[in-house]
C-alpha cells in the first residue's frame, strides 16, 4: 500500500518524513508505522469524542487529520496500555501484532519530545513491549538443499539456478537478492555488494558455486535497454519482481519433492544461515553476512543448533534401550 499523507496531520507526516529521509527506514516499514499510528489516532479520536468502536472496520470510517496534538500531549503511559488493551480485546491482535504497535507509538512519541519538540515530555518511555514467543525458524536440512538445487527445472534454469543458489549460499534477503545490479558482483575478487534493509550497503564473499551460478546465468542473460543494470530480469526485460522469485523457489521446491510446510524464499535465508553455523560459522561472522544489527538477531540459530543435538540425542538407535536392574540381575 501507498501512504495517503492528505490524511495524516502535520505531525505525522512529519514524522514518516522524518523515519524515511533521515533514519533511512525502508518504505515498508515507513507503510507500516503509518498504519500503526492511524488506527492510534482513530481510537484516540473515538475515546476523546465517545463514538463507540468494536471492530477495526468502525475506526477505518474515522477522519484522523483533525486529530489535535492537544490530545497526544495529554496521553499516559497508562492509557498507552490501554490502547494495547483494546487492540487485544476488541481486534484480537496477537502478541507480534501489538508489539509492533507499541514499537510504533514508543518511536512515534520519542520523535515528537526528543526531535521535533512538539511535546514537553515522553509518556511511553518506560512502555513495555508485549512478551513474543519467538519461534525457531524453518529451514531446509543440507540433504533437502542440495536436493533443491539438483531439481531446479524451468525454462529459465541457468537464471533460476542462480537465484537458488545465492539464497542458499549467501543467506540474503529477497529485497537484496531482487535488487542486486550487474556492477555489485565482482568474480574476480568473489565479492557481492548488497543493500540491506535502512539501505545499509555491506560486502560479502561468495564461493565457487555462486560464481560458476552467475558466469553460467551471464551466458544466457540478454541486454535490457529499459534495466541494463538490474542482474535478475524478467522474460519481458524488466527487473525480476519478489512475488515471480517467489515462485521460482516455490516451483523449485515442488519439482525437489520438499514436503514442509512454509518454506519460503526467506526460509532459504534461515536455510544458509542454519547450515553456515552448524558448519563452524562464529555468531559474529554470522551476523556480518547476515547484515544483522544486532547481535541477539543471530543468535536465534545458537538455538537450532541446540534443537539439532536434541533431535539428535532422540534419533539414536540406543535412545530406548533401557536396562533395569531387578534381584541383581540385569534384563
Amino acid at each position: 500500500m501507498s501512504i495517503n499523507n492528505e490524511e495524516c496531520p502535520k505531525y505525522l507526516n512529519e514524522y514518516l518524513y522524518y523515519c524515511e529521509i533521515i533514519k533511512g527506514r525502508g518504505k515498508r516499514t515507513v507503510e507500516a508505522y503509518y498504519i500503526d499510528l492511524r488506527l492510534f489516532l482513530r481510537y484516540l479520536k473515538a475515546t476523546h469524542l465517545s463514538i463507540p468502536v468494536a471492530t477495526e472496520q468502525d475506526l477505518s470510517a474515522l477522519t484522523f487529520n483533525d486529530v489535535p496534538l492537544k490530545w497526544i500531549k495529554e496521553f499516559t503511559l497508562n492509557d498507552a496500555y490501554k490502547f494495547l488493551h483494546f487492540t487485544a480485546s476488541d481486534l484480537n491482535n496477537n502478541a507480534r501484532t501489538r508489539a509492533r504497535k507499541a514499537s510504533a507509538l514508543k518511536s512515534f512519541f520519542k520523535y515528537l519530545c526528543v526531535k521535533a519538540n512538539l511535546i514537553p515530555n515522553n509518556p511511553l518511555e518506560y512502555l513495555e513491549m508485549p512478551s513474543v514467543k519467538k519461534a525457531l525458524p524453518k529451514y531446509l536440512t543440507l540433504e533437502e538443499s542440495i536436493g533443491l538445487i539438483k531439481n531446479v527445472n524451468s525454462n529459465d534454469y541457468e537464471r533460476d539456478y542462480c537465484i537458488i543458489t545465492l539464497f542458499l549460499n549467501c543467506g540474503m534477503r529477497l529485497s537484496e537478492l531482487v535488487g542486486l545490479n550487474i556492477r555489485d558482483i565482482n568474480t574476480k575478487e568473489h565479492t557481492m555488494r548488497l543493500l540491506g534493509k535502512g539501505n545499509k550497503e555491506r560486502l560479502i564473499y561468495i564461493n565457487d558455486a555462486c560464481i560458476f551460478a552467475i558466469n553460467q546465468y551471464f551466458q544466457v542473460r540478454k541486454p535490457s535497454p529499459s534495466e541494463p543494470n538490474a542482474l535478475f530480469l524478467s522474460r519481458r526485460g524488466t527487473r525480476i519482481s519478489k512475488r515471480r522469485v517467489q515462485q521460482i523457489v516455490e516451483a523449485a521446491i515442488a519439482s525437489a519433492g520438499i514436503t514442509k510446510d512454509g518454506i519460503s524464499a526467506h526460509k532459504l535465508r534461515h536455510t544458509a544461515a542454519t547450515l553456515m553455523y552448524q558448519n563452524g560459522v562464529d555468531t559474529l561472522v554470522l551476523k556480518d553476512v547476515l547484515g544483522h544489527a544486532s547481535i541477539s538477531t543471530t543468535e536465534i540459530y545458537t538455538h537450532l543448533a541446540d534443537e539439532n543435538m536434541k533431535d539428535a540425542a532422540e534419533k539414536s538407535p540406543l535412545s530406548n534401550v533401557i536396562i533395569k536392574k531387578d534381584n541383581g540381575e540385569k534384563k
